[in-house]
């Protein structure tokens, strides 16, 4: 039995939405994968291997097309935390920090909300030294001397 061309469609629309139900932002790759598959087999009358040969080799690009270009420019600003705006920002070191210790760090204008900030830093520096964001590191920013 030869698989009609909308049979693609309707799954790739089911796949779709199956993505809503699951949110694993994975099965959207195979419905879009089966949605230029349907086209496909209208327009050139492929075979039931050459059909699922296209949906594999569709899926597949579909994904790695996420992880090269999409999922690249996530990475830049991740949401929540916006921490590529951060980081090379120069601020006033309010109090002294040190390995394992806490300091604190102002900013002219806010960043993320706050003029203030906690901080780290791998070598001790002294109050009233400029410094320069390297890291968000959860609710602290990393900072080195500028």
């Amino acid at each position: 039995m030869q698989p009609e061309w909308w049979y693609w469609i309707v799954g790739g629309l089911v796949l779709i939405l199956a993505e809503l139900i699951i949110p694993s932002f994975f099965i959207i790759w195979f419905g879009l994968g089966a949605l230029i598959v349907g086209p496909l087999a209208l327009a050139f009358e492929l075979s039931l291997p050459a059909q699922l040969v296209s949906w594999t080799l569709a899926s597949l690009a579909m994904t790695g097309l996420w992880f090269k270009v999409f999922k690249r420019s996530f990475q830049k600003t991740r949401i929540g935390t916006a921490d590529g705006e951060v980081i090379g920002e120069i601020g006033l070191l309010v109090s002294a920090v040190a390995p394992f210790e806490r300091g604190k760090v102002r900013f002219q204008r806010p960043l993320l909300g706050a003029d203030e900030w906690v901080c780290r830093a791998d070598a001790p520096i002294a109050a009233g030294e400029r410094v320069r964001v390297s890291s968000v590191e959860g609710s602290f920013l990393k900072v080195d001397r500028a």
